[in-house]
Formats: C-alpha cells, structure tokens, sequence
C-alpha cells in the first residue's frame, strides 16, 4: 500500500513516525473522549460509495468476490498514482476516556451509556465543581489508573455534511446516553488497538511540541513519542520559562455556493509566506504522517461535489520569532479534478485570501471570516486584509465574507494582551531609541513618551491575569530595569522609579490573590517565590542602558542561582539536624578567618551547577564567568535602596499592597544586597561601611512602620499579620549575613519596644506573644547562632548592645578564652548582663520563662511555640560538628544555664508521666520534713525581675509578676498544665543542658541551692526517669503515632510552621529545594501539579525498618536520660556531701534511684544504677535502717524484682546489692530483722503483682546470696549466715506457694484459694497479711469482682485500725475490727492477732506506709470506690461512718464536701432493679480432685448466671485440666453416694440455691439489697416418693429441703465459700399441699392487688385455680387431704391449717373475680360469667370440706415442748454437722 504512495511523498522524517502520544490534561473531567478519525486518498464518488466495498465485502468470502477485489485494487493503484496528495475524509470512532479508568465501562467502545457510568459522571462533576480551583488530577484518577489495551472493531461511517466540530459534540453527547442517533449511522469494518496508560513520570524518546528532544533521550533513530500541547478547558497560570512560538490554523468552512464556473471537489492549500513571491513559502508547517518534518504548503480534506464543505483539520506551524509587516497567511482555493479527462487539469485554483499575522506590532489572533478574491491578489496585499476593497480585484459573492478560519497562537513572544504589549512596545522603544514610532493612532515622540511609558506602567494592572502570568518574569525584569536604569530622554533622567514600584507592588499582589492555590506554608505565592531565586538578578551595565533582564547576561551563569535560598543552612532530612557541610564562614575553630565575612561569599559564590537549573537556563548555559575584578559594574540607581526608599515613602493602596507581600520585596532587597556587595567587590569591607547612612536609615524605618503595622492591625487581620510578622523576621534573619549586626539587633530591640509598648493595652496579648516568638524563632534560626551570642565572653554587659564584627564573625576567639571568675548565680539567670551578653539566647529563654509562668492565662497553646524553638536551637547545636568537641559544647550549654531555673520553677505545671499518679507525693515534701515553718521564709534563688523586663530596659509586659521557687511541704503533684509532648520536649531539652555543661560549674551553682530547690530538682530528675522510659516497640508506635510523631504530611508541615516545630533555616532550603518545579523535578513538562508548585502528599506509613530503627533511637534516647540523671544525682551527692542537709537529701537522690530502678531500664544503665546504689547505702546507711522503713522496702522489692531478670549480668549485680545490704543492716544491730521483713514483705508482692516474674531465675539469685553469706570470712563466726539461711528458706517457701498458684492461673477460685491460704497464714505477720489482702483485691478487680475486691480492702483497713489502736489511742480512728462490723460480719477475723502474739513496737513490724492514718485513709477509699462500682451503696454508707470522723478531726473540709458529694451520688443510685449475684451449691467427688474431693462449695457467680452457663464452665475447665473424658456432670441434686460413683472418674454436681431467712430474721431483711448480703444460709428443695420415684400422686409425694450453712457470709474475700453445716427438712404430702396452696393465694392476692392493674395476668392466675381442666387442681387437693379426718393425731394441725388456707383462698378467688369483672371489656363477658360459673361450683365443693372441723384440736393433745413453729414440731429433721 505504501508502494502505491511513494511517488507523492518526501522521504518521511523519524518524527512522522511516531505511534504514541503523551497528553497532557490540566482540568480532568469525565466528558473527555479520544477522537480517531480515519482519511483515505481521494477518489472519485461521494464518501458513502468509497465506504460500500469496506462494509459489503467480508474476509471470509474472498475467495468468492476475487474478480471484485481485483476490479478494486486496480482502481486503488490508478487513485493512488494521480490523486495521491490528496485526501478525504472516510471514518471515525471515540473512546470515551472514563470508561478505561473507572473499569466500570466496557473496553470496546460501545457501552459508554452505562448507568453506573453516568452516575460516576456526575459524582464527579460534583468534585470537580468543590475542587475548581485544585489542579485535580486526582478528580477523575488520571494519573493512576491500569494501563488498557483496547480493540476498536466499530468505526463510524463520516458523513460529507457532518463534518464540522459541532456535529461531532452532538455525536459524543449521543455515546453518553440511550439514543438511536449513533445507531442509525453505519458502521465500517476495520480493527484497532490502542494501548492507554498513565503518563510515566520520566518518558524516554519523547518530543517537546516543539518537536526538540526531551532528555533521556539515548538513541536518535528510536520510533519517538510525541507531547501534544493542550488547549486547556480554562486559564493556566505558569509563566513561560522556554521559548515557544507556534500558530495553529482551523480552517471551519467554506461557501462557494454563489461562485460560478466548475468548484465542487475543494482543497484548501495552506502557506505561511515571508513576503508575497511564490519562492517565499516558509517550510515552517509541521508534518503529519510519514512525510518531512516540516513542509512549505498543506492541503485541506476534500468532501466530493461539496460547494460548501466544512473543515476539520489543525494546522500546525513554527513561526519565526520576528514577525515583520509582510509575514502572512496564504489561502489558495482549488477544485480537485477527479475524473481522468484530456485537457483538464488536476487542480484548478479558484480563489484566494489571505490574513496579514502582523498589525501594528500586535500578532493577530482569533475567528477571521474573509472575503475569497476570485483572482490572485496584486502586488503590496499583504500589508492590507482582504476585508479592503482593491481596486480592480474580482471576488467571489460581491466581497461577502464566504470563509471562515481560526488562528490560535501559543507563544513567549507574543503576550497577546493589549496593555502588555504596549509596555513592552514602549520599553523596546526607549531601548532602541527609535523615534518617532508609530503605535495604533498614536505617535511616540521624546516628548510624550514618558507620560505614555507612565501611563503604560499604571495600566499593567488592567492585562488579562493569563497573560500577566505567563509573561511576569519579563514584566518584572522591565520594571526592575526602569527602577535601576531610569531612562534618559533628551540628556534628562525620567524617574519612573515610583510607578514601577506602585506597579510591581499591584502586580505582585494581583498573582498572589489570583493564585491562592499556588501558596506555600508562610502564605507566599510560590511563583513569585521562584522568580526571586531562580530568575531575578541585577541588571548587568555592559549590555547596555536598558539591557533584558531575562536574556543572557555577562555574569549570567552564577548570577542566575546567586539566591539566599540558605542552602548552607540545616538540611530538610532531620527535623533540626545542621547540614554535614556548613559555610566556610569558620573553617576551623583554632584559626581565625582572614576575613569577617566569607559567609555571603560562599552563598553567593556556589556553583551553578550544585543546584539543578531551570529550563531557561539551557539557553545561558555557555556564557563564560568573568571575576568581578576584571569588569566594575557601576549603577545609577541602586535596587534595594531605591524598593527601601520607595517603600518607606509609598501611601494608600500601594503601601497596602506593599505590606501584604512584603516577603517578596524584602527578598528582593536581600538577594539585591548579596548580589551588590558581591558585584562591587564589598564583602571584604567593614559590615558598617558596606551600606550607605540613607539606605540603613531607610531600613530603620521600615522596620518601625511595620512592627507599627503588626501592633496596629492583629485584631483586625491577623492573616496579614501573621505573614507579615514572618516576612519581617526572616528579613532580619537575612540581614544577620549582610549588614551591621549591633544595628540589626538595635532593630530586633525596635521590634520588642513596639510590641511590649502595645501589650500593656492589649485585649487578646496571646496574640501578639505569639508573633513576638514567631519572629524570635526565625531570627535565632541563623546559622551563626551561637557565635552572635558570644558564648565565652564575661556577663559585664559590652559597650554597645551587640558584639563587634570580629568577636562576632570569629569563632575562634568564642572559644579560646577561659571563664572569668564571676558570680556563679549570674550565670544561671536571665540577668541584665546575661542578656545583653547573649542577646538571642536572652530573647528565646525570656519568652520560655513569660510563657511558662503559672498564673498566664489561655496560653497553653503558647507552650509548644516557646519550647519547640528551643527544642530547634538544641537539636541543631547537638547535630553541628563545629561544636561536637566536649569543651565547645560546654561553652554552648553555657548559654542556655538559666533554662535549668526556668523548669524547677515550672516544676508543678508539668504533666506526671507515672504510670500511677494518684498518692505519688513529691519528693520535696520527704526532704522537708523538718523545714516546713521555714517555708514562709524561703524565696531561694528566684527569677530576677529582669526576665520582666523587655530587651533594653522595656516596662514590664501586661500581668506578668516574680516568682520563687516555693513548694508546700505537703504538696502532691498538681494536674499538670503543659501537655504530655511540651513538657516531654521541656524535659529533654533540660537534659542537654545538664548532660553538656561544666560540671564544675554546676556543683558550685547547686552548693548555693536551698534544701527545697535541691528538692525540686530531684523531683525533676524523678519526672525525667518516668517521661523517657523505654515502653518497648509497640507502644513507643503508638506514642509516636499519637503524640510525638511529626509526620510528613502537608498538615503537620502546616502545623510545624505555625508552631514553630521545624527550623526557619530548614524552612528556607525546603521552600527552594521543593517548592519550585525548577530544582529537583526534571519531569515539569508532564505533571501540571508540579508545574502548580502542587506539595504532594508524603507517605505517611512506616515501613519496618522505619519502626525497628524510631524503636532503636526509643531506647537510645531512656538510656541516655538516665545516665544523665544519673550524672546530676551524683553532683548533687557530691555537693551536699560536707553540707548539714545530706540526709534529707540523700534520701531524696535514693528515692529517684529506686524509680530508675523501678522503670524499664538497658542493662548497660542498671549496672551503673546498682553501683550508685551500692555506693550511696554504704555512705549513708542510716537512712534506711534509722530512718523510714519505706525507702528499705522499695529498695528490697527492687533488687527482688532484678533478681529475677533474665540478664545474667543483671542478677549477678542485683543479687550483690542485696547480700550487701543484708549485711549492712547486720553490721549495725547483729541482725537484720528490717531488711529481713521487707525482703519478705517484698517477694509477696512481687509474686502477687509482677507479670513476668521468673521463678528459676530468682532461686538462682536466692543460691548466690546463699554462697556470698557462706563464704564471707568476716561473718563467718556470727550469726549472720544462719540468719540468711533461715531467710533463703523462707523465700524458697514463699516461691513454691507461687509455684502452686501458677499452675492454677486459668482457675480463678482455686487462684484465690491460695492467696487466701497464704495471707491466712501470715495472720502473724501484718504487713504480710496486708499485703496479699491487697493482692487479692487487684485479682477480683480484674475480674470485675468489685464486691469481693471491696471486702479484701476492708479487711485490710480493719487490720491497719487494730494496729493503730494498739500503738496510739486516738478518738476519731475506729477502735479496731469492731468498728468495721457493720461493713461486713466476716471482718472480725482480722481481730485474731492480739497484742500478746506479736507487738506492733517490734522492729520491722507495722511499718509500711499503709499501717499510718493516711493508709488507713486511702484503703477505705478505695474499699468505698470498689463498692460503688459493685452497685453495693448501702455499703459506702458504713464505710464513710469510718472516714468522716477522720476528715473532721483534721479540719479536711475539702474532702468532707467530696465525701458527702459521693454519698448523695450513691443514695441516688439505689433502687430495686439491681442485680447482686446467684448463687450454685458445687460438690466434688473423684480422688482426681485431690483436696478438693468430697468437698462442697457455695459459688457466688455474677447475677443472671443459668445453671447451664456454670455446668458447662466447670465442665469445660475440669475436662480440659485433666485432658480425658472423665468429668461428669451429676444432673439431680439428691445426696451423692460415693460408694456407687466410679472411682476413676472426677464427678461434679451442681444445683441452684437461693438465700434462706428464718422467720425471725425476714424483720430486719425488709430491702431487696438487705437480702443479698451478709448471707450464710442457702437452701434448694429436692421433691421426692418413698419407693424412690421423683414424682408421685398427692398423697405419695415428699419434699426435701436442704439449708446449707457457709463458714463466712456472702459477699467475702473470696466468690467460693465452704458449707460448714448441711441441714434437711423432710416434708409431708399434706405439708406440701400446704405450701402449694399458699403459694397459690399468694399470687392470686399479688395479681389482684398489682398496680397498675393485669387482666391478662388476673385471668391467667384465675384460670389457674378455677379452671375446670386444671390436674391435680384445689378441688383434687381438698378431696385427698380434707375428705377425712386423718387418723393420725399429729396431722390434726395439718389438716386444720390446710382447711384454713382454702377459706383464705376461696376469699382470695371472690376478690380476684370482683377485679376482673371491673376491667374486662363486652368482649370478655361470657368468658368471665364462665369463669364464676367454675368458682361457684368450686366453692360448693369445697364447702363441704372446709366446714369441718375436728374436735379433737380444742383438747391439749401434744405438751408445747419446742420453741420453733409448727412446722419444727412435725417434720422429720436430719442435722449435718
């Protein structure tokens, strides 16, 4: 086929070859169809005759039509030879888009009308409509759906009239829904495939628009892929940053109608003339497929015997980029011949026109609709548009306009906007000179070229906002070039420097308001942040007067990146780490540099390589780099002086618009300024000479103005006001590198005067305090941080406030002097001369120590900004390898010293980080003891008054007031004010400071330190030990996930900026390196968001390695914390020493130890801890065998617990420990009986509590003590080895009960059994007993036992109030277990241990902290909040009895007025409808039970427990113990013969009880809680008969009732309890019939009596006893029992009782039917005359019987012997004991 076409084409160039497209599209949507339009070469016959052979003949019948296709083909070869340039069109199809990314439509192209598409569509019309201003790629998944292959096997048939784009939208609107359009349309056989996929970010072999070669592009001769440049749906905002000039040509239609003479098959032939010779055809027109590159002319579709024809075809073409008046476009109109006749020509032109591109300098664009000249147009027509009237000249319709074209540029030459290009005209004017020029209707001359240049520059605002963009950088280089080269205009300067300025200012403020989706984290528009560092630079003076700023300059190439982007500031990689190459400013710290500002230079001077260039810079990248030295550039005006200058000066709007981007014209300034001292050789001179008085003076100005600006308008725009505040801190920042620092710190001053100044009168002073540390944080953000604070400079204050250039710049002199001898104190204040010596230090801490004052108010959201700034300054010291030298980094903390005063001062507001923070007293008050009155006294070291003060001697801020550092003595750790992650950042940063400074310097500070802030500081180290400890992996992921994460996502990074938790310096590098599309994204040209300066949102995820290495820093950064706080216990131990507070002090350090070693810890810490602690009890032993016993006990279940680790190392330091201080205490008193107890004492409760307690492992630790006692020779002759022997042994014993308890962890009663036995047996041992009593409760806590938890603490609080009462007789403490009988009656076996037994005087004995009143205190708080919880309020009322007097004695309103409030609470809350519990009767039996066999149990299970639930529990639990098929289940509750039971078998049975009253007790059991506790006596009834049947008649059947006894009352200690005593009652037949009758008048007399009334119920109970169907009903029971007088005398009471309770019961039926009767409806009356029909002949039944009575019962026949009730005297009783 291509054979038959050769003649007719060039040979085809690579880049016609293409076979794959990349399109690019802006606004997704899902109405966007891929069009496929299918042109044949030209033949003759309209389109639907060429389209029959393709739709009638098949494939599969060749073989049949072969003479047919012969016939074709030749035809097709004699087309193809004359016609073969030629085209027309044949077919089309459309693949609609959203189907292949949605996967919801079918992949052929036929099912676009789907429902669920259509419901897609308008979902995402919907989104597109919130998100209109988004880029939105992710709108319609554009950019992430599954690459399809698709076949299309339908083309549409084209029809020659429907040709135009209109028809073919109707077309596309027709796929989308149900329409017979489409179908009426006939289908063309053909076949295509077609491969859609998302755009890969990095396409090889890819073509610009262009058609240049997009890099990678690795071999020349590869099939290429073409970029098709987009028409977006809507403006694009990018500004051009590479050349582009193409024009597209859309011929629409044609009207030939009227024309005379032969024109029916029309070709249009395109041509893009350079002047009006034939010759003059530019070969700029693109080439489509497999032809050249680029051709002279194009032809359009011809649609055959059309007059009219539409068009559709785009023409592409490459203009040149100076376009002149002659340059047009040239239309030449053909009729195409067909038809082979002799004579006639091929093509015939029948008609021309033309449309000039150039007018009045402007390109012309847009809908042309033109005269055709039937002629050829006479010499000179393309300065003139055919639409004039030639003389002479023929055209077609008398000069109507008969066709229509479009012409569409995309170019950076051509703004195609009025206002800019009459700007860019007039500058190009003045450059050139070129007077006069001619402009539209105007005339440019010298003299009015300057008001039309101003008038120009004014109307910029006026320019189309898609233009303005597209061309800014251009607009605002002109305006740059105006300000600093001022055009000269006959020998006289024009100032046009204020018009420029007010323009560039409108300007700006127009793309920033515009683009509000393009901002970047500090609200700066981030096109504009790009053009300041990658396109802005000083004009260069050698190109001329006014030479382009965006073209290539002489110093082009590092002048083009010269920007302060701080790329030598703090990578973006670590949230605060410095870069690892830092400036050259101070290479090495032993030498001092020549010259005191290398700094700019290096910025400056970076090559342009490091960074990657942008696109423009292609274009400059050969420019040659001349030194400054060689070429002097002088300027007339200076940039940054004429912006400060005009700025000071601007008014009205134009200062307002100034002010709302006042970032971009200070970075202006400042990149200026760099540029200026770089270019004039000025970075070698003095910083105070380097600028002029008059620009320093502007800059002064300026400052003020605007920090008046910040004061005056944060309450009304804070917006504003924020982003002001940052603009003007990071100016500040910049001009630390630049300028006089003493002057830019006498402006930071200016700053704080005005903002303190306003804060006295401020409404909402939070506000203005958080600019205030915004703009400190960013300022103190500057790379030479430390060096402008002079870090070893004596505190007498310098001559001027800020450091000279040398000390300043130097870091060497920083440094190398040693510490003068000065006050101590001094250093650790925020004195005068602290802060004017360490000026930004001063600022940073001054803020921490205002915000953290405890009296602020509503600044908590304060906290985070103050000590994130400083957490930013430490991190990066700490990561600075110019400081990572020990004595440097002293010198560094030096600084930050007053920040240990600042946190004990804040001590009370820090959240508590203990596990448990109830009853943890402070430190403080356990060294206090003795001090208390003294407290009124102490101010200590405060903070002095000039933390108050603003910087230079401002007044005082609003409110703010000195404080000490006083603590009550009896003070627990207050609700803490500073969030978990503040006071945790707080924490860390005190660590750094105490890890890095002197020691010497911080011994002699604390030497000064009062007992109290001694005290406070322990409390800190304390809290430090808590907040760092390693959680393991899990937790620190979920803390870190919560809390402390600072995740990569564009929110947090929001919140970071505002915060202030990331660097102003990393903020910098981050906004340069990412923000712009230039630096590190080579792909701009496919991905719009990038080009939008889109953030794209970062993975936030984490992978494995990510949490293995946070969990590695986790555990890092506890073991660090300790050992630091381990290093400032052992200064303080070193302090105190030889001073008369060591022991309250030591006890202090000791009780942090024992935290350290109560936390988590690495092994590495604890053998440091274990030696501190070896070292600390050997000095100072008195106070733990002198003093309080509660520091010895927590020592002992420490090193108990370490004991048991499974680190060798661990235990063998442990273990040391503990012999060590067995001997100790020995070696004072020739026994250890202290140590001894609470090594006791301690093993319980770690048995009790500890979850991963290792049994082996402490046996271990037990036999090592063991040797070191035998083999210690000093000892060897006393008592002490056997003495540690009898201990050893009874810890063995302690450990094998816990061996037992072990193995029945899963079974809960028998767990608590053992617990039970275990405290039974330390009945001697108080502090024991308590202490498993207390085990208990925590058991039946987790199992949600809240009652018998209650039970366990009450007993406990009973054996405090016993040894109480034996040590001191005190009225308002209960008297003993006595008082607590009214809480329950099993409490008074904790009176069993009397004074006689064991005296509580004992050493050792009754000496924790739970045996003193504040012990007694809290357990029944606790025992009080347990019985709440269980629903038992009646109880907390008997436990307050207890716990009121107490509060009363000791004036504790307070908790008086809680203790009523919970009382209230609990009265309240009492009501019937609770459940308390149900109770089983559980027997054992089978030797597989062991000591459980053949004993009985009442279990007490939670309320609404079904016998199933329980059975099938025990079963469960005892089948999988003993893991066979041996337990059984004994289903009836009769006695249980063990003789008949198999005796490999475990058997249990279980019956249901309910709570059993003796007559006598039901009077005082009248509530429904009254008969749920205190319970003892159970009771189940068995029915049986004499020959051993269940189930007999009336007369045979027997009841047994058996009332179990328990040994303590329900509820107790534990949920199962013994029978101790069983009981049978064997019940006659006739007393049976008794109680079934009674039952049954019972409900009759509930049913009638209910309120509200229950007809059902009333009928139900009725129909029950009057029934006529009714077995074994009343009537039967009176017939058997009543019909005769029994023979036996004993049933005389019997038969008469029965009698009597017929009487009652037939009373009860009367009452019961005089109910009914009033609530029935007319419904129900037969149903009850029925009803009384049945009562009536029940009752004259029963009359009969009931009448009778016996004489015999008026006679005394049985003597009154028993004191019980008939009942008692009749039946057969059997007693259990």
């Amino acid at each position: 086929m291509k054979g038959m076409l050769h003649s007719h084409g060039a040979h085809p160039a690579i880049s016609t070859l293409a076979r794959s497209a990349i399109f690019s599209i802006t606004y997704p949507s899902p109405e966007i169809f891929l069009v496929i339009k299918l042109e044949k070469v030209l033949q003759q016959g309209d389109i639907g005759e060429c389209c029959d052979p393709y739709m009638v003949l098949k494939e599969a019948e060749a073989s049949k039509n072969k003479e047919k296709l012969e016939k074709l083909r030749s035809q097709a070869e004699q087309f193809c030879a004359r016609l073969g340039k030629y085209r027309m069109p044949f077919a089309w199809t459309a693949i609609h888009l959203m189907n292949i990314i949605s996967s919801t439509g079918s992949l052929e192209k036929g099912d676009s009308d789907s429902e669920s598409e259509r419901k897609g569509t308008w979902n995402e019309r919907k989104r597109k409509a919130l998100d209109r201003m988004s880029v939105g790629e992710d709108v319609c998944g554009f950019t992430n759906f599954r690459p399809a292959t698709l076949t299309v096997t339908n083309f549409f048939k084209q029809e020659g009239d429907r040709l135009s784009d209109d028809d073919l939208y109707k077309f596309l609107a027709d796929m989308r829904r149900p329409s017979s359009v489409l179908r009426r349309l006939r289908p063309v056989t053909a076949q295509l495939k077609i491969d859609i996929s998302p755009a890969p970010e990095s396409p090889q072999y890819s073509l610009s628009p262009e058609l240049l070669h997009v890099k990678p592009y690795p071999d020349p001769r590869v099939r290429p892929t073409k970029e098709i440049l987009e028409f977006p749906a809507r403006e694009v905002y990018v500004p051009y940053t590479s050349y582009r000039n193409l024009l597209y040509v859309y011929p629409r239609s044609l009207n030939f109608s009227s024309r005379q003479g032969s024109v029916r098959n029309i070709a249009i032939k395109i041509q893009f003339m350079a002047g009006e010779d034939t010759s003059q055809a530019m070969p700029v027109i693109f080439g489509k497929s497999s032809c050249s590159e680029f051709t002279k002319e194009a032809y359009t579709a011809v649609v055959y015997h059309n007059r009219s024809p539409e068009f559709y075809e785009e023409f592409k073409m490459k203009i040149p980029p100076n376009l002149t008046d002659n340059d047009h476009l040239l239309f030449t109109f053909y009729h195409i011949s067909c038809q082979q006749k002799q004579n006639t020509p091929l093509e015939v032109p029948v008609g021309y026109t033309w449309v000039p591109l150039m007018q009045h300098g402007r390109l012309r664009t847009g809908h042309f609709s033109l005269p055709v000249s039937v002629e050829k147009p006479p010499p000179s027509y393309s300065v003139l548009t055919p639409d004039v009237q030639l003389p002479g000249m023929k055209w077609v319709d008398n000069h109507k306009a008969v066709f229509n074209v479009e012409v569409m540029a995309a170019s950076s030459v051509h703004p195609q906007d009025a206002c800019l290009d009459k700007f860019f005209t007039l500058v190009h004017v003045l450059e050139e000179r070129s007077f006069p020029f001619r402009l539209k209707d105007v005339v440019i001359t010298e003299s009015n070229v300057e008001a039309e240049l101003k008038s120009s520059v004014a109307n910029l605002r006026a320019a189309s906002l898609e233009p303005l963009v597209a061309f800014c950088h251009h607009v605002l280089g002109k305006l740059i070039l105006l300000i600093v080269r001022p055009p000269v205009i006959g020998g006289q300067i024009v100032n046009v420097g204020r018009a420029a300025f007010e323009a560039m200012a409108l300007m700006v403020t127009q793309i920033h308001r515009c683009l509000d989706g393009g901002q970047d984290q500090q609200g700066r528009c981030s096109l504009l942040t790009s053009y300041i560092y990658h396109v802005f630079h000083l004009p260069s003076v050698e190109l001329g007067p006014m030479a382009s700023v965006s073209g290539a300059t002489l110093l082009g190439g590092p002048i083009q990146y010269a920007t302060l982007s701080r790329a030598t500031g703090r990578p973006n990689s670590l949230n605060l780490s410095r870069s690892k190459s830092i400036s050259n400013s101070n290479p090495d710290l032993a030498t001092t540099p020549s010259t005191p500002d290398i700094e700019v230079q290096q910025i400056i001077g970076n090559k342009a390589s490091e960074r990657s260039p942008n696109r423009a810079s292609a274009y400059v990248e050969g420019t040659s780099f001349t030194p400054p030295g060689q070429q002097r550039l002088t300027a007339k005006k200076v940039l940054h002086e004429e912006l400060a200058l005009q700025w000071v000066v601007s008014t009205s709007s134009v200062r307002e618009a100034a002010l709302h981007q006042a970032w971009f014209f200070f970075q202006l300034m400042v990149k200026s300024m760099a540029h200026h001292l770089y270019l004039f050789d000025k970075l070698d001179t003095s910083r105070k000479t380097r600028f002029p008085d008059r620009f320093v003076d502007d800059i002064a100005a300026l400052v003020c103005t605007i920090s008046a600006d910040i004061t005056g308008r944060y309450q009304k725009d804070m917006e504003l006001t924020e982003r002001l505040n940052t603009s003007l801190a990071f100016f500040l920042n910049d001009l630390l590198s630049l300028i006089d620092r003493g002057f830019v710190f006498a402006l930071i001053r200016t700053y704080y005067k005005q903002i303190n100044h306003k804060l006295q009168t401020a409404q909402n002073p939070n506000a203005l305090i958080a600019l205030r540390m915004d703009l400190t944080r960013i300022v103190c953000s500057h790379e030479h941080y430390v060096t402008l604070n002079l870090p070893c400079s004596t505190l007498s204050p310098p001559a001027s406030p800020s450091p000279s250039v040398s000390s300043a710049t130097s870091q060497s002199s920083a440094f190398s002097s040693h510490l003068q001898d000065q006050r101590i104190s001094n250093m650790f204040e925020l004195s005068v001369p602290f802060r004017h010596q360490h000026f930004l230090t001063g600022l940073v801490l001054t803020e921490l120590a205002l915000i953290l004052e405890p009296d602020g108010e509503g600044v908590f959201f304060l906290h985070k900004k103050a000590i994130s700034t400083l957490q930013n300054l430490l991190c990066s010291h700490d990561m600075d390898t110019r400081y990572a030298d020990p004595m440097v980094k002293a010198h560094v903390a030096q600084l930050y010293l007053p920040l240990i005063s600042i946190v004990m001062d804040t001590a009370p507001q820090l959240y508590d980080f203990t596990e448990t923070p109830t009853q943890r007293s402070r430190l403080t008050s356990s060294i206090l003891c003795d001090e208390v009155g003294e407290l009124d006294n102490l101010t200590g070291s405060t903070i002095s008054q000039s933390v108050a003060m603003a910087i230079a001697g401002s007044p005082l801020p609003h409110g703010y007031k000195t404080s000490s550092f006083q603590l009550p003595a009896t003070a627990s750790r207050q609700p803490g004010t500073l969030s978990a992650e503040c006071s945790r950042i707080l924490l860390l940063c005190l660590l750094w400071v105490l890890k890095n400074a002197d020691e010497e310097v911080l011994e002699k500070w604390f030497s000064d330190l009062s007992t109290l802030q001694i005290g406070r500081l322990l409390d800190l180290m304390d809290l430090c030990v808590s907040c760092f400890e390693y959680k393991g992996q899990k937790t620190s992921e979920q803390i870190n996930s919560l809390t402390f994460k600072k995740s990569l996502d564009m929110k947090a990074r929001l919140e970071e900026a505002i915060l202030g938790t990331t660097g102003a310096r990393q903020e910098m590098v981050r906004r340069c390196r990412e923000r712009s599309p230039y630096s590190t994204q080579e792909n701009v040209r496919w991905r719009k968001n990038i080009t939008h300066w889109r953030q794209n949102s970062d993975k936030v995820d984490k992978s494995k390695v990510e949490r293995e290495l946070e969990a590695l820093v986790e555990g890092n950064l506890a073991a660090e914390a300790s050992l630091v706080v381990l290093d400032t216990l052992e200064i303080i131990v070193e302090t105190v020493m030889v001073s008369e507070m060591k022991e309250s002090v030591v006890g202090g350090v000791l009780r942090v130890m024992l935290h350290s070693l109560a936390c988590n810890q690495s092994v590495l810490v604890l053998q440091h801890y274990f030696s501190a602690q070896r070292t600390l009890v050997c000095k100072f032993p008195e106070i733990l065998f002198e003093e309080d016993t509660e520091l010895c006990g927590d020592l002992c279940l420490r090193l108990l617990r370490h004991c048991s680790s499974s680190m060798s190392s661990v235990r063998t330091h442990a273990s040391a420990s503990l012999y060590l201080l067995m001997r100790q205490n020995f070696e004072i008193g020739n026994n250890f009986a202290r140590v001894k107890m609470q090594v006791t004492m301690s093993l319980s409760s770690l048995v009790g509590t500890s979850q991963n307690f290792n049994e082996e492992y402490l046996r271990r630790s037990l036999k090592t003590i063991l040797t070191y006692a035998e083999e210690d020779l000093e000892l060897r002759d006393t008592t002490f080895p056997e003495q540690v022997q009898d201990l050893v042994f009874n810890l063995h014993m302690i450990l094998t009960d816990t061996v037992k308890m072990k193995e029945h962890q899963e079974d809960p009663e028998m767990l608590i059994d053992l617990m039970y036995r275990i405290a039974k047996g330390y009945q001697n041992s108080p502090d024991l007993r308590l202490t498993w009593l207390q085990n208990m409760a925590g058991k039946h806590s987790e199992r949600g036992n809240y009652a018998e938890a209650a039970q366990c603490l009450v007993h406990a609080a009973a054996l405090v109030a016993e040894y109480l009462n034996m040590l001191e007789d005190c009225r308002y403490l209960p008297i003993g277990c006595v008082s607590f009988q009214s809480i329950s009656v099993n409490v008074l076996e904790e009176s069993a241990v009397s004074d006689d037994i064991i005296s509580p005087d004992e050493e050792g004995v009754c000496s924790g902290k739970y045996f003193t009143e504040a012990g007694l205190v809290g357990l029944l708080e606790q025992a009080a909040a347990s019985f709440t919880m269980g629903g038992l309020f009646e109880v907390v009322n008997e436990v307050y009895k207890i716990l009121i007097p107490i509060h009363e004695a000791n004036r504790d309103f307070k908790k008086l007025g809680a203790v009523h409030g919970k009382l209230q609470d609990a009265f309240n809350k009492i009501t019937n409808q609770r459940m308390f519990g149900t109770y089983f009767r559980v027997g054992f039996y089978g030797c597989k039970f062991g000591d459980l066999d053949e004993q009985e149990f009442v279990y007490k299970e939670p309320s609404i427990t079904k016998l199933a639930e329980i059975s099938h529990r025990l079963e469960e639990f005892y089948s999988e113990r003993f893991r066979d098929e041996t337990v059984e289940i004994i289903k009836d509750s009769n006695p249980v013969d063990k003789a008949k039971l198999d005796p490999n078998k475990a058997y249990i049975q279980i019956t249901y009880v309910e709570p059993f009253f003796d007559t006598y007790e039901l009077k005082d059991r009248i509530t429904y809680f009254d008969k749920n506790y205190n319970l003892r006596a159970f009771m189940f009834c068995t029915p049986f008969t004499l020959d051993g049947r269940a189930h007999g008649d009336l007369q045979e059947q027997y009841k047994r009732k058996t009332i179990l006894t328990t040994s303590h009352a329900f509820p107790y200690i534990k949920t199962r309890i013994n029978v101790m005593q069983k009981e049978e009652i064997i019940l006659l037949p006739i007393e049976v019939a008794i109680e079934d009758m009674q039952k049954k008048t019972q409900e009759l007399a509930f049913a009638t009596h209910q309120d509200p009334a229950d007809a059902k119920m009333l009928q139900m109970v009725l129909q029950g006893c009057v029934g006529t169907t009714v077995n074994q009903g009343p009537l039967e029971v009176a017939q058997v029992f009543l019909a005769e007088i029994p023979d036996d005398p004993k049933l005389y009471r019997h038969h008469n009782k029965l009698r009597l309770c017929f009487r009652d019961f037939n009373k009860r039926c009367e009452d019961a039917l005089r109910k009914n009767k009033s609530l029935i409806g007319p419904d129900q009356r037969e149903y009850h005359r029925e009803l009384e029909r049945n009562f009536h002949r029940l009752k004259e039944a029963l009359n009969p019987l009931i009448n009778r009575k016996i004489p015999q019962l008026y006679t005394l026949v049985i003597p009154p012997t028993s004191h019980r009730n008939s009942l008692n005297r009749s039946s057969l009783r059997k007693m259990n004991g």
